[in-house]
């Protein structure tokens, strides 16, 4: 069942609490996410688990979940030997599982594969934890849940850090023909919204939004940065730039970034479009490539929301190593419902 507002809607009413990372969720159910096709993998080989993450979103009090499609493509999903066929039945399916756990928010959560579990690897400590250290759950009764069917950028599939970087060395015309069909795939299974996101170069942010238009499904377009640029190093307003005049992108932002240049970068995207923004940044610590783990001491407060809201953000969470924990903190500033 379809939300009665749209996600544009809630937005130009109220603030609106987004989900946090998934892959660090399946981590803490026991996911071993160490493949190419990372979180993509369990929409075949076990997708209760990806069900049971976003439940534990819904607990914890995010009313946007984000699909399991950021790193599924039709070409990884052929490197491992599925069929067209096969790779949109999975698209489709993320889809699905996001609705499923969605539909909960009414009710009581699903009872298989660690649902509820809110040992999520972010970065917060005790506060919004109830005994055993688990997320105290928010208000669930009547709220509004909707789905972000993510469209991770081309470097996802490249499973390299590229996504980093941007500068593949492909055309505009190239990365829209590359996304066009995965997005044709995920409009077809029906989501609220498409996230258009940790997109890192304006380049690919213009093929995305070439690959979208027409195709009936609103968009959000959210940048992963570095410092005020891009990660390819150009210019952060200019990148925003590129959402203003198109009615289809009902928000645009940054996530997969520093909270401290999350900071910078909410009031410069509301100045830059006058629309919503969405930020979503992760936890503040450091991946270390030669170590294979994580670094350095979390940044991510979720008192900082009430100046993100101030400077134009409406839709809010959390990317890599947020957990539950983290979003229960978000959706308490919020009383666990909308602003």
């Amino acid at each position: 069942m379809r939300p009665a507002r749209t996600l544009a809607a809630a937005l130009a009413q109220g603030t609106v609490v987004l989900d946090g990372g998934l892959s660090n969720q399946l981590e803490a159910q026991g996911c071993d996410l160490t493949d190419e096709l990372w979180s993509a993998r369990l929409l075949a080989d076990d997708p209760r688990q990806i069900r049971a993450a976003h439940t534990a979103y819904v607990r914890a009090g995010a009313q946007v979940l984000t699909t399991a499609s950021y790193q599924a493509t039709f070409e990884g999903f052929a490197h491992r030997g599925l069929s067209h066929r096969e790779a949109e039945i999975l698209l489709a399916r993320s889809v699905q599982l996001a609705r499923e756990a969605g539909q909960l928010s009414g009710g009581e959560g699903d009872g298989g594969a660690g649902a509820g579990a809110g040992a999520g690897a972010g970065a917060g400590g005790g506060e919004g934890r109830g005994e055993g250290g688990t997320p105290r759950s928010a208000p669930t009764g009547h709220r509004e849940t909707w789905v972000a069917a993510s469209v991770g950028p081309y470097g996802a599939f490249l499973a390299d850090g590229s996504e980093y970087r941007g500068r593949y060395g492909l055309s505009v015309r190239e990365l829209e023909r590359f996304h066009r069909p995965r997005i044709e795939a995920l409009v077809a299974a029906g989501p609220d919204v498409l996230a258009l996101e940790t997109v890192p170069d304006t380049d690919e942010a213009e093929a995305l939004l070439r690959a979208v238009e027409g195709c009936g499904v609103p968009v959000w377009l959210s940048f992963s940065i570095e410092g005020g640029c891009t990660r390819a190093g150009q210019d952060l307003a200019a990148a925003f730039g590129l959402a203003v005049g198109n009615d289809q992108v009902i928000a645009v932002g940054v996530n997969c970034c520093a909270p401290a240049d999350a900071d910078r970068a909410v009031p410069l995207a509301a100045s830059v479009t006058g629309k919503p923004v969405v930020v979503y940044p992760n936890s503040g610590e450091r991946w270390d490539a030669e170590r294979r783990g994580w670094v350095g001491a979390g940044t991510f407060d979720a008192g900082r929301l009430r100046d993100w809201q101030a400077a134009g953000a409406r839709l809010v969470g959390g990317c890599c190593r947020v957990g539950p924990p983290e979003i229960a903190r978000l959706a308490a500033q919020l009383g666990g419902w909308p602003a």
